[in-house]
C-alpha cells in the first residue's frame, strides 16, 4: 500500500518595521527543519577517554575528540550520543562511585594536543545518567584532563586542568571543590604556561593523590613540549600541601608524564616520562608510592609521540598487567620488564578500559574509533556505530543521488552517497586516498575522476575511478626557486569556469589547465614569508615531531570567482587577503583593508559570490593566537573595503561561509560550536539546532540542484540540511503579509524498498532525505489556542 504523508513547517515571527533587517530568528526561523547524518563510521574518529560504571560493566561511556560524549547500556554492543547540545570536544569523563547510576561528570576539551584539536569550555555535571546537564563552571580552562570523586563524599570532586593550548592562561592546575561544584577553589597551580595532565586518586585512600604537571606550548608555527616546570607531584593530606616525587627519575627538563597506580596495590605507581635524554625516556615504576623510582623500559612502543599518547593503565585485578597507549598500543604482563604490541587495529591508541568484571575484555580508543577485545587485546573488534569522523573538507558532483566527497583525520580521503536504499551504509562508503585526508575534488563534468590530497601535499592525487589508475600529480618546484611550502592541510580548488583547471597553493599559487598534468605558476610568495614562523624541522620540544603539522606562511584558501575566471582570491595561514583581476598577473594585498582584524589572524576560507564580480566573503580563524572571537567579512569592491558581517549572536571562531545560490543575504557560517544562519546579510545570526548538534564545522557546500546544504563536521561526519529553498525566500515583503505559502518542490511518490542487506543491526546506517510531501507557510503571529485547519481544495 502506497502512502502519502503531508509534512507542514511552520514559520511565524512577529513583524519588524525595519524595511532590510529581518528579526525573525531561532527556532522560529527554522520550523521542523531537520539535519540528517550520513557518517560515515567505519572511518570513524578519535575517541579520547572511557570510562565505566563502577558495578556495571554493561554501562560504558566515551569522550571523542568532536563528537561529544556517548554512553553503551548492553556493554559496548551499541551506543547512543548524550551530550550533542554541548561543546563536542571532550578532554574526560568520569562517574561517581557513590551514585554511579545518575552522576556522570565531563571535562570538555580534548587533552591529545594535536595541531587540529578543538577546544573545551568547562565541566558539565548529569543527575540522570546523561539524560540531561548543568554547566558547573570552569569555563576558561580550555581543556580538563581529569576528575576525581571522593569515594565517600560525591561533593568532594578534584580537577586536573591542562588549560590553554595556544597561550598564557591562569585557569590550570588542580581545582577543588567541596559542594558539588557550586564554588571552585584552586588548589595547587605552578604558572601560566604549565597545566596538570595527569591527576591519579589511590583507590584505598583518597587524600593521596598523584598530579602531573607539563609545560608546553603551541602556535600556528611551532610546538614545544617540555620545560623546568614539567614534574610529577604527590599529595597525602587531600591537595594541602604537594611535593615533588622524582627520586630516580633523570636530571633536567621533563616533557609530558604519565601516570598511573595499581587498583589492587596502591604503593605500586608507574610513570611514563618524557625526558631530555632519550635513553631516559619511558617507564619507571615505583613499589614504594612514590618514594623511589627504577627505569623499566625504553621500548619505542613506550616514547613515541609522548604529547600525543600519554595514559598507562593497570589491570584492575593483577598489578603486573599494564598497558601504554601509543601508536599500536603495547601490553606488559611481567610488571613493566617486557612489552609486546596489543591486536591489529587502527593506529593511535590513546586510552585503554579494563571490564571490571573480566579483565580480559578490554577497549581501546583510537584515532579511527573504538575497539574491543575479549582476549586481553591480543585480537580487536571495532565498533562500527560511532559516526564520530572528523572532516577537514567536503565537496558533491552532479550525480543523482549527489555523492560527498571528504578528507578525514587520520583516516585518508572518501566519497559515499548521500542517500542510498536503506540507507547509507559502511558499504556505500570508497576510499580513494590515504593518510591524513583533507581536501578531495572531483572532476566537474567527469566526476569519476576526482582529485586528493595528504598531509603537506606530500602526495596530491589524480585518481580515475573508471580505469582504477591513480597518478600523482602536485607541483614540483622550479630551478631557482625556494623550496615550496605546503599547508599542512595543503589549499586546492576546482575551477568554476573551466572543467579542467584545477589550483593548488604552496606560498605560491599553481595552477594547472590540464587536469594536473602541467602547471604554472601564477603569482609570486603571497604569504608574508615571515623567516622566523619556517623552522618546523625543529619543532617538538624535548622530543622533535616535524609532521609538517606546523608548516607555516603558505597559502590555505583559494577562490576563483564564477562570474569571471581571472577574478581570483587567496587566503594565507598567516592572515594575507590577495586578489588579482588579470590572472594572476598582479595582485593586491587587501588585509590592510579589514579594520578591527587582528594582524596575522589565519585566513581559512574566501568566498567569491556570485552575486557580484568584486563581492566576497572571508572568514578568519584567531584560535591558534589564542583568539577564539569570530572573524567574518564581506567586500563589495574587489577588497577595498571590508565590513564585518558578525553580531553577538554568533559563539565560537569560523572557518567557513556558504553564499546561497539565488538569494545574496541568506548566508551560512561553520564554526567551533555549530552552523549559524543569516537571512538578513549578516545582521541577525541564528544558531541552528535541529537534530544538529554544537560539533565544529569545518566546510559548508550548497548542492545546486537539490539546494541541500552540506557540512563537513569535525566530530560527528557529513551532516545535510535538505532543501535550504525555503529559507532564501524569507524577505522584508514576506513578513509584512499575515500568511504566505512557500514555494516547494514537487514531491514524488516514492515506493520505497530495502536493498541494504543484512548484518548491519550493530552498524550505523545514515538516514535518507524525507519523500513526504511539503506544504511550508508563514505566519505572522503564532497559533497557540485552539485547532488550525488547513483545506487543500486543489
Amino acid at each position: 500500500m502506497k502512502k502519502l504523508v503531508l509534512a507542514i513547517f511552520a514559520l511565524s515571527t512577529l513583524v519588524s518595521n525595519a524595511q532590510q533587517e529581518i528579526p525573525l530568528k531561532g527556532k522560529e526561523l527554522f520550523g521542523d527543519m531537520k539535519a540528517r547524518h550520513i557518517g560515515p563510521a567505519l572511518m570513524s574518529g578519535r575517541v579520547t577517554d572511557i570510562e565505566g560504571h563502577p558495578s556495571n560493566s554493561k554501562v560504558i561511556y566515551i569522550g571523542t575528540a568532536g563528537g561529544g560524549v556517548w554512553k553503551s547500556n548492553d556493554g559496548g554492543v551499541m551506543f547512543n550520543p548524550i551530550f550533542d547540545d554541548y561543546c563536542q570536544s571532550i578532554g574526560c569523563v568520569a562517574v561517581d562511585p557513590n551514585q554511579p547510576d545518575n552522576v556522570v561528570w565531563v571535562g570538555t576539551g580534548e587533552v591529545w594536543t594535536r595541531n587540529s584539536v578543538s577546544v573545551g569550555d568547562g565541566i558539565y555535571k548529569s543527575n540522570d545518567g546523561g539524560t540531561t546537564w548543568q554547566k558547573m563552571g570552569l569555563d576558561k580552562s580550555d581543556r580538563i584532563s581529569s576528575i576525581k570523586i571522593h569515594p565517600k563524599n560525591s561533593d568532594v570532586l578534584y580537577v586536573g586542568v591542562l588549560g590553554a593550548l595556544w597561550g598564557d592562561s591562569e585557569e590550570r592546575g588542580v581545582y577543588k571543590t567541596t559542594d558539588g561544584g557550586k564554588t571552585w577553589e584552586k588548589i595547587f597551580y605552578i604558572d601560566n604556561k604549565t597545566g596538570c595532565s595527569d591527576l591519579v586518586m589511590d583507590p584505598i585512600d583518597p587524600n593521596i593523590m598523584y598530579a602531573s604537571f607539563w609545560e608546553y606550548r603551541r602556535t600556528a608555527w611551532s610546538f614545544s613540549s617540555g620545560g623546568a616546570n614539567s614534574a610529577l607531584y604527590k599529595t597525602v593530606d587531600g591537595g594541602k600541601t604537594w611535593n615533588k616525587i622524582h627520586n630516580g627519575f633523570p636530571k633536567g627538563k621533563l616533557g609530558r608524564i604519565a601516570v598511573a597506580v595499581a587498583p589492587s596495590n596502591s604503593k605500586i605507581v608507574y610513570s611514563v616520562l618524557e625526558t631530555e635524554f632519550p635513553d631516559k625516556n619511558g617507564l619507571y615504576k615505583s613499589e614504594d608510592g612514590g618514594a623511589s623510582w627504577k627505569h623499566m623500559n625504553a621500548d619505542f612502543g613506550l616514547v613515541v609521540r609522548p604529547f600525543y599518547f600519554s595514559r598507562i593503565v593497570v589491570d584492575p585485578t593483577n598489578p603486573d598487567v599494564l598497558v601504554k597507549a601509543g601508536l599500536y598500543g603495547s601490553i606488559s604482563k611481567d610488571g613493566g620488564s617486557t612489552f609486546k604490541g596489543l591486536g591489529a587495529m587502527h593506529p593511535d591508541i590513546h586510552d585503554i578500559w579494563f571490564d571490571i568484571k573480566d579483565s580480559d575484555k578490554m577497549f581501546a580508543a583510537t584515532d579511527g574509533g573504538l575497539y574491543r577485545s575479549l582476549n586481553q587485546c591480543v585480537t580487536m573488534e571495532m565498533i562500527e556505530n560511532l559516526p564520530i569522523s572528523q572532516f577537514y573538507h567536503i565537496a558533491v558532483d552532479n550525480q543523482e543521488p549527489y555523492n560527498v566527497y571528504g578528507g578525514l583525520q587520520d583516516n585518508g580521503s572518501w566519497y559515499g552517497p548521500s542517500s542510498s536504499p536503506g540507507g547509507v551504509e559502511a558499504r556505500d562508503w570508497e576510499v580513494i586516498g590515504v593518510g591524513d585526508g583533507f581536501r578531495v575534488y572531483p572532476h566537474p563534468t567527469q566526476p569519476h575522476i576526482m582529485y586528493s590530497e595528504m598531509q603537506g601535499a606530500e602526495n596530491v592525487w589524480r585518481y580515475d575511478a573508471k580505469a582504477r589508475q591513480t597518478r600523482t600529480i602536485q607541483p614540483l618546484p622550479v630551478e631557482g626557486d625556494p623550496k615550496l611550502r605546503f599547508n599542512w592541510n595543503a589549499a586546492m580548488t576546482t575551477s568554476p569556469n573551466n572543467p579542467d583547471r584545477f589550483y593548488i597553493g604552496s606560498q605560491f599559487l599553481h595552477r594547472s589547465n590540464d587536469k594536473g598534468d602541467n602547471w604554472e605558476k601564477i603569482s609570486p610568495d603571497l604569504t608574508t614569508n615571515n623567516k622566523a614562523k619556517q623552522n618546523q624541522e625543529n619543532s617538538g620540544g624535548l622530543s622533535k615531531d616535524n609532521s609538517g603539522a606546523e608548516n607555516h606562511c603558505t597559502i590555505f584558501t583559494i577562490a576563483e570567482s564564477p562570474l569571471d575566471e581571472n577574478i581570483i582570491w587567496v587566503g594565507t595561514d598567516d592572515g594575507n587577503v590577495q586578489v588579482t583581476q588579470d590572472g594572476g598577473k598582479t595582485w593586491l594585498n587587501t588585509t590592510p583593508n579589514i579594520a578591527g582584524l587582528p594582524a596575522n589572524t589565519w585566513c581559512y576560507h574566501i568566498e567569491a559570490s556570485k552575486f557580484g564580480k568584486g563581492i566576497a566573503y572571508a572568514v578568519f580563524d584567531g584560535h591558534t593566537k589564542n583568539d577564539m572571537k569570530t572573524y567574518a567579512y564581506k567586500t563589495s569592491d574587489f577588497g577595498k573595503t571590508w565590513k564585518s558581517i558578525v553580531t553577538d549572536d554568533i559563539y565560537g571562531f569560523a572557518r567557513s561561509l556558504q553564499e546561497d545560490l539565488e538569494n545574496e543575504n541568506l548566508l551560512f557560517l561553520g564554526t567551533e560550536f555549530g552552523l549559524y544562519v543569516t537571512v538578513d546579510g549578516g545582521m541577525n545570526w541564528s544558531k541552528f539546532t535541529n537534530n544538529m548538534p554544537s560539533v565544529a564545522v569545518h566546510y559548508l557546500e550548497m548542492h545546486p540542484k537539490t539546494n541541500d546544504l552540506i557540512m563537513g563536521t569535525h566530530g560527528r561526519g557529513v551532516i545535510i540540511l535538505d532543501d535550504v529553498s525555503p529559507l532564501r525566500q524569507i524577505k522584508p515583503e514576506i513578513l509584512e503579509k499575515p500568511l504566505v505559502f512557500l514555494k516547494t518542490p514537487p514531491a514524488i511518490l516514492w515506493e520505497e524498498s530495502t536493498f541494504g542487506g543484512t548484518s548491519t543491526e550493530t552498524q550505523f546506517v545514515g538516514s535518507n532525505p524525507s519523500r513526504s510531501a511539503k506544504i511550508i507557510y508563514y505566519l505572522s503571529k503564532r497559533h497557540t489556542f485552539g485547532k488550525m485547519t488547513m483545506k487543500v481544495v486543489d
